[in-house]
């Protein structure tokens, strides 16, 4: 019988490795850290005395092939939010706030709407989405819209700052397009944003462990992988630290690590070498009744706040600027900003700060010309990862669609 061998168990492993075993397939899991999960992680916190994520994940309601994932392992009931797309605004320079209502079908009316839309921009102002979606794949968005004006500060930059992970300005055009494509041009049912509850591990990471092994698969954690062995034609083995896993002729790997980890296994691989890093601040105080799911703020530092029934945290993407700083200091920023917002005391709760210093590829139009396919020059060497070339940048949505791609593939060899 042939194996898969998923080295690797971030999400975009556990979808390759779910996938596969849901089809019978013996897969073999193996990840070098204690725990599974990846950049989707959660743990406990003596600091807080509670279980956190390691940072803020939001999934849209048409990010189809996460919800696949989700309803695989069980857990398509592990994600809350408002069954209708809104999302809410503040600036804390002026105290303004306002929501966008966008309506459920393609046929953007609600862009005719003054209360639906963002204040003080006109209809005509949204064609810039249009733009974006025609984008060459050497563009820049700065080259293809104008990055000034309501729409732009209130809406495009926040909302393309959070998904590419990368200062927008200089960031693809044609990743941003891809994302407007998959999400507004659809209509509002396809973005209701959603999170995980009650953390991350428990939505994505340890329902898919518990599936795997009632399937039969083998999870290895705290193995890692430290080279992989090739001849003329094919990978060979895997060297464990105290073994060699030596595979058959007809087994595959499927190698979901990051790409700095990658480029180190796999000679000659070209992958994205430059990344951005995310902050994200979590403070052990429960948020008003009525405080929506998310908030984006505007004119501040903590760039969107998530509200959860024991804590609130917020996410800064594109933070190498700031990744260094002091962590007090960067919480006491961070809580300035959601005390205004949220009209809670300036009194600072307990906190904590998690730094991912490389936690996306950056998402400009040369590292994106280094994301590699999921085939490799080996034919049983198979690769996955948001960094790989999914068409979509660095999310959860595109993890698990790299996944689930290498997936097919080595069905398709093992039972070819």
């Amino acid at each position: 019988m042939s194996t898969v061998y998923v080295v690797g168990a971030g999400l975009a492993g556990l979808s390759a490795a779910v996938a596969l075993a849901e089809k019978g397939v013996s897969v073999e899991l193996i990840e070098g850290a204690p725990q599974a999960g990846g950049r989707c992680r959660s743990y406990f916190d003596p600091v807080l005395e509670q279980v956190i994520d390691n940072g803020n994940h939001l999934v849209l309601s048409g990010n189809h092939d996460l919800h696949t994932y989700l309803r695989a392992i069980g857990s398509e009931n592990a994600l809350v939010g408002p069954n209708r797309a809104e999302f809410d605004f503040a600036d804390v320079r002026t105290g303004e706030r306002w929501k966008i209502r966008p309506n459920e079908s393609a046929v953007a009316w609600w862009l005719f709407a003054a209360a639906r839309r963002v204040p003080q921009t006109r209809p005509r102002d949204y064609l810039a989405l249009l733009q974006l979606m025609i984008a060459a794949p050497g563009e820049r968005i700065g080259e293809v819209i104008r990055c000034e004006g309501a729409l732009w500060e209130r809406l495009l930059e926040p909302l393309l700052l959070a998904v590419l992970n990368t200062q927008p300005k200089s960031a693809s055009a044609k990743l941003a397009g891809a994302v407007i494509r998959e999400s507004l041009a659809r209509g509002g049912r396809a973005y209701h944003p959603r999170i995980a509850h009650p953390t991350l591990s428990a939505a994505f990471v340890d329902p898919a462990l518990v599936t795997m092994k009632r399937q039969g698969a083998n999870v290895r954690l705290g193995q890692r992988v430290r080279a992989l062995v090739f001849d003329q034609s094919q990978a060979t083995g895997l060297q464990l630290p105290d073994s060699v896993v030596e595979l058959g002729e007809r087994d595959v790997i499927i190698l979901a690590v990051p790409p700095w980890v990658a480029t180190e296994l796999v000679p000659g691989l070209v992958a994205p070498d430059q990344h951005c890093a995310i902050v994200n601040a979590h403070f052990r105080i429960a948020p008003p009744g009525g405080t929506p799911l998310l908030t984006g703020v505007i004119g501040g530092s903590a760039e969107w706040i998530f509200a959860f029934p024991d804590r609130i945290s917020i996410t800064v993407s594109g933070a190498d600027a700031i990744v260094e700083k002091d962590r007090e200091e960067l919480a006491q920023t961070f809580w300035s900003d959601v005390a205004r917002v949220l009209n809670l005391p300036a009194a600072l709760p307990p906190w904590q700060i998690v730094k991912e210093r490389r936690a996306t590829f950056a998402a400009t139009p040369e590292q994106v010309a280094l994301r590699p396919a999921a085939v490799t020059r080996w034919p049983n060497l198979l690769l996955a990862g948001d960094w790989t070339d999914t068409g979509l940048p660095a999310t959860l949505e595109g993890a698990v669609r790299s996944g689930q791609k290498a997936a097919r593939l080595a069905l398709s060899r093992i039972s070819g």
